[in-house]
Protein backbone atom coordinates (compact mmCIF):
# COMPACT_ATOMS: atom_id res chain seq x y z
CA UNK A 1 0.00 0.00 0.00
CA UNK A 2 2.86 2.52 1.22
CA UNK A 3 4.52 1.63 -2.24
CA UNK A 4 1.42 2.53 -4.03
CA UNK A 5 1.01 5.86 -2.54
CA UNK A 6 4.38 6.64 -3.51
CA UNK A 7 3.82 5.63 -6.99
CA UNK A 8 0.55 7.69 -7.39
CA UNK A 9 2.38 10.80 -5.44
CA UNK A 10 5.42 10.30 -7.79
CA UNK A 11 2.95 10.23 -11.24
CA UNK A 12 1.04 12.88 -10.42
CA UNK A 13 3.86 15.71 -9.09
CA UNK A 14 5.95 14.78 -12.21
CA UNK A 15 2.39 15.34 -14.28
CA UNK A 16 1.44 18.17 -12.13
CA UNK A 17 5.00 20.10 -12.09
CA UNK A 18 5.08 20.83 -15.93
CA UNK A 19 2.46 23.20 -15.05
CA UNK A 20 4.82 25.53 -13.71
CA UNK A 21 7.51 24.51 -16.44
CA UNK A 22 5.71 25.83 -18.85
CA UNK A 23 5.26 28.88 -17.25
CA UNK A 24 8.80 29.30 -16.72
CA UNK A 25 9.42 29.05 -20.51
CA UNK A 26 6.66 31.66 -21.11
CA UNK A 27 8.34 33.93 -18.87
CA UNK A 28 11.34 34.19 -20.89
CA UNK A 29 12.00 36.82 -23.15
CA UNK A 30 9.79 37.31 -25.46
CA UNK A 31 10.17 35.97 -28.88
CA UNK A 32 11.11 38.08 -31.67
CA UNK A 33 10.36 38.94 -34.41
CA UNK A 34 6.04 39.77 -33.28
CA UNK A 35 4.96 37.32 -35.89
CA UNK A 36 6.86 34.51 -34.78
CA UNK A 37 6.28 34.87 -31.15
CA UNK A 38 2.35 34.91 -32.56
CA UNK A 39 3.10 31.63 -34.45
CA UNK A 40 4.20 29.59 -31.03
CA UNK A 41 1.68 31.11 -28.89
CA UNK A 42 -0.57 30.14 -31.34
CA UNK A 43 0.94 26.62 -32.00
CA UNK A 44 1.26 25.72 -28.05
CA UNK A 45 -2.57 26.40 -27.74
CA UNK A 46 -3.41 24.32 -30.64
CA UNK A 47 -0.53 22.06 -29.92
CA UNK A 48 -2.25 21.41 -26.16
CA UNK A 49 -5.34 21.38 -27.51
CA UNK A 50 -4.62 18.11 -29.80
CA UNK A 51 -3.18 16.36 -27.15
CA UNK A 52 -6.26 17.16 -24.91
CA UNK A 53 -8.26 15.78 -27.93
CA UNK A 54 -6.31 12.94 -27.88
CA UNK A 55 -6.42 12.10 -24.26
CA UNK A 56 -10.20 12.04 -24.62
CA UNK A 57 -10.34 9.73 -27.58
CA UNK A 58 -7.58 7.18 -26.89
CA UNK A 59 -7.77 7.38 -23.03
CA UNK A 60 -10.16 8.77 -20.88
CA UNK A 61 -13.70 7.81 -23.19
CA UNK A 62 -12.57 4.36 -23.39
CA UNK A 63 -11.24 3.41 -20.16
CA UNK A 64 -14.36 5.17 -18.91
CA UNK A 65 -16.48 3.67 -20.97
CA UNK A 66 -14.77 0.33 -19.97
CA UNK A 67 -15.16 0.74 -16.27
CA UNK A 68 -19.27 1.71 -17.03
CA UNK A 69 -19.22 -1.81 -18.54
CA UNK A 70 -19.96 -0.23 -22.05
CA UNK A 71 -22.88 1.06 -20.83
CA UNK A 72 -25.27 3.60 -22.83
CA UNK A 73 -25.14 5.67 -19.41
CA UNK A 74 -21.70 6.99 -20.57
CA UNK A 75 -23.43 9.56 -23.30
CA UNK A 76 -25.47 11.24 -21.00
CA UNK A 77 -22.48 11.78 -19.03
CA UNK A 78 -20.12 13.09 -21.40
CA UNK A 79 -22.99 15.48 -21.81
CA UNK A 80 -23.46 16.30 -18.57
CA UNK A 81 -19.64 17.01 -18.32
CA UNK A 82 -20.14 19.37 -21.05
CA UNK A 83 -22.89 21.07 -19.47
CA UNK A 84 -20.78 21.37 -16.06
CA UNK A 85 -17.84 23.12 -18.00
CA UNK A 86 -20.43 25.56 -19.39
CA UNK A 87 -22.29 26.35 -16.10
CA UNK A 88 -18.40 26.54 -14.34
CA UNK A 89 -17.34 28.89 -17.36
CA UNK A 90 -20.28 31.11 -17.23
CA UNK A 91 -20.22 31.89 -13.47
CA UNK A 92 -16.50 32.55 -13.96
CA UNK A 93 -17.29 34.86 -16.75
CA UNK A 94 -20.11 36.82 -14.52
CA UNK A 95 -17.40 37.29 -12.04
CA UNK A 96 -14.97 38.82 -14.91
CA UNK A 97 -11.90 36.28 -14.13
CA UNK A 98 -12.00 34.10 -17.72
CA UNK A 99 -9.22 32.43 -18.23
CA UNK A 100 -10.04 29.61 -20.42
CA UNK A 101 -6.61 28.45 -20.27
CA UNK A 102 -5.96 28.00 -16.97
CA UNK A 103 -9.40 26.75 -16.37
CA UNK A 104 -8.72 24.21 -18.87
CA UNK A 105 -5.53 23.24 -17.07
CA UNK A 106 -7.48 22.70 -13.43
CA UNK A 107 -10.81 20.87 -15.23
CA UNK A 108 -8.47 18.77 -16.47
CA UNK A 109 -5.62 17.90 -14.10
CA UNK A 110 -8.03 17.59 -11.38
CA UNK A 111 -9.97 14.47 -12.60
CA UNK A 112 -7.43 13.24 -14.94
CA UNK A 113 -5.32 13.02 -11.86
CA UNK A 114 -8.31 11.14 -10.06
CA UNK A 115 -9.41 8.84 -12.93
CA UNK A 116 -4.85 7.97 -12.47
CA UNK A 117 -4.64 7.05 -8.56
CA UNK A 118 -8.09 5.21 -9.39
CA UNK A 119 -6.38 3.16 -12.17
CA UNK A 120 -3.29 2.73 -10.54
CA UNK A 121 -4.20 -0.41 -8.87
CA UNK A 122 -7.17 -1.52 -11.47
CA UNK A 123 -4.85 -0.77 -14.85
CA UNK A 124 -1.06 0.48 -13.78
CA UNK A 125 -0.18 0.76 -17.55
CA UNK A 126 -3.32 2.90 -17.99
CA UNK A 127 -2.02 5.00 -15.23
CA UNK A 128 1.26 5.50 -16.82
CA UNK A 129 0.03 6.43 -20.04
CA UNK A 130 -2.56 8.71 -18.91
CA UNK A 131 0.61 10.40 -16.08
CA UNK A 132 2.74 10.82 -19.46
CA UNK A 133 -0.53 12.42 -21.33
CA UNK A 134 -1.59 14.80 -18.38
CA UNK A 135 2.59 15.76 -18.57
CA UNK A 136 2.49 16.43 -22.11
CA UNK A 137 -0.69 18.85 -22.11
CA UNK A 138 0.30 20.73 -18.99
CA UNK A 139 3.31 22.11 -20.37
CA UNK A 140 1.83 23.68 -23.48
CA UNK A 141 -1.03 24.62 -21.30
CA UNK A 142 1.11 25.94 -18.56
CA UNK A 143 2.93 28.14 -20.94
CA UNK A 144 -0.24 29.72 -22.56
CA UNK A 145 -2.05 29.73 -18.36
CA UNK A 146 0.69 31.96 -17.07
CA UNK A 147 0.68 34.16 -20.63
CA UNK A 148 -3.13 34.64 -19.82
CA UNK A 149 -2.46 35.34 -16.34
CA UNK A 150 0.45 37.78 -16.05
CA UNK A 151 -1.77 40.05 -18.26
CA UNK A 152 -4.12 40.11 -15.75
CA UNK A 153 -3.95 43.12 -12.91
CA UNK A 154 -2.23 42.43 -10.22
CA UNK A 155 -0.36 39.08 -11.33
CA UNK A 156 3.62 39.71 -11.60
CA UNK A 157 5.54 37.37 -12.75
CA UNK A 158 6.89 36.07 -9.77
CA UNK A 159 3.50 35.89 -8.43
CA UNK A 160 1.97 34.03 -11.05
CA UNK A 161 5.15 31.09 -11.11
CA UNK A 162 4.63 30.67 -7.26
CA UNK A 163 0.24 30.28 -8.06
CA UNK A 164 1.28 27.57 -10.90
CA UNK A 165 3.59 26.01 -8.79
CA UNK A 166 1.27 25.60 -6.28
CA UNK A 167 -1.03 24.51 -8.37
CA UNK A 168 1.18 21.28 -8.38
CA UNK A 169 -0.13 19.79 -5.08
CA UNK A 170 -3.45 19.50 -6.46
CA UNK A 171 -2.36 16.65 -8.13
CA UNK A 172 -0.81 14.02 -5.62
CA UNK A 173 -4.40 14.82 -3.64
CA UNK A 174 -6.44 14.31 -6.23
CA UNK A 175 -4.85 10.96 -7.43
CA UNK A 176 -4.89 10.02 -3.62
CA UNK A 177 -8.70 10.47 -3.91
CA UNK A 178 -8.86 8.17 -6.57
CA UNK A 179 -6.40 5.28 -4.77
CA UNK A 180 -8.60 5.41 -1.25
CA UNK A 181 -12.50 5.96 -2.82
CA UNK A 182 -12.49 5.06 -6.58
CA UNK A 183 -10.17 2.13 -7.10
CA UNK A 184 -13.22 -0.32 -5.79
CA UNK A 185 -15.70 1.75 -8.03
CA UNK A 186 -15.28 1.17 -10.83
CA UNK A 187 -18.78 2.74 -12.28
CA UNK A 188 -17.88 5.85 -10.27
CA UNK A 189 -13.81 6.21 -11.41
CA UNK A 190 -15.65 5.57 -15.16
CA UNK A 191 -18.11 8.32 -15.10
CA UNK A 192 -15.65 10.95 -13.88
CA UNK A 193 -13.41 9.90 -16.92
CA UNK A 194 -16.47 10.45 -19.02
CA UNK A 195 -17.54 13.37 -17.51
CA UNK A 196 -14.44 15.10 -17.78
CA UNK A 197 -14.49 14.26 -21.08
CA UNK A 198 -17.49 16.40 -21.76
CA UNK A 199 -15.86 19.29 -19.98
CA UNK A 200 -12.50 19.11 -22.07
CA UNK A 201 -14.57 18.52 -25.42
CA UNK A 202 -16.32 21.85 -24.57
CA UNK A 203 -13.50 23.69 -23.43
CA UNK A 204 -11.69 22.66 -27.12
CA UNK A 205 -14.10 23.82 -28.99
CA UNK A 206 -15.04 27.15 -27.34
CA UNK A 207 -11.79 28.15 -26.15
CA UNK A 208 -8.72 26.70 -26.97
CA UNK A 209 -9.66 26.19 -30.96
CA UNK A 210 -11.00 29.91 -31.51
CA UNK A 211 -7.69 31.05 -29.54
CA UNK A 212 -5.52 29.12 -31.72
CA UNK A 213 -6.23 30.31 -35.29
CA UNK A 214 -4.40 32.95 -36.83
CA UNK A 215 -5.12 34.21 -40.00
CA UNK A 216 -3.20 33.08 -42.89
CA UNK A 217 -0.81 30.67 -40.96
CA UNK A 218 -0.32 27.26 -41.36
CA UNK A 219 1.41 26.74 -37.38
CA UNK A 220 -1.76 26.35 -35.54
CA UNK A 221 -3.62 23.79 -37.28
CA UNK A 222 -0.58 21.45 -37.41
CA UNK A 223 0.16 21.97 -34.03
CA UNK A 224 -3.26 20.64 -33.72
CA UNK A 225 -2.23 17.24 -35.24
CA UNK A 226 0.50 16.78 -33.62
CA UNK A 227 -0.55 17.08 -30.48
CA UNK A 228 -3.33 14.47 -31.06
CA UNK A 229 -0.67 12.49 -32.67
CA UNK A 230 1.80 12.55 -29.73
CA UNK A 231 -1.16 11.54 -27.65
CA UNK A 232 -2.10 8.34 -29.95
CA UNK A 233 1.68 7.47 -29.66
CA UNK A 234 2.05 7.50 -26.27
CA UNK A 235 -1.27 5.31 -26.27
CA UNK A 236 0.77 2.90 -28.78
CA UNK A 237 3.89 2.54 -26.95
CA UNK A 238 2.81 1.48 -23.66
CA UNK A 239 0.28 -0.53 -25.02
CA UNK A 240 3.54 -2.50 -26.57
CA UNK A 241 5.43 -2.54 -23.50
Amino acid sequence: MFTDILYIVGLTVLAGACIPLGGLLASFERIRPNWLEQEVRHFLIALGGGILLGAVSVVLIPEGQSSMGDSLWAIPAIIAGGLLFFGIERILGLKRRESPQLMGVMLDFVPEATALGGLAVVSPETAVLMAVLIAMQNLPEGFNAYRELVSLPGYTSTKTLLFMTCLVVTGPLAGLLGYFFLSERPLVLGAIMLIASGGILYLIFQDIAPQSRLEHHWGPPLGAVVGFCLALFSHDLVGQV
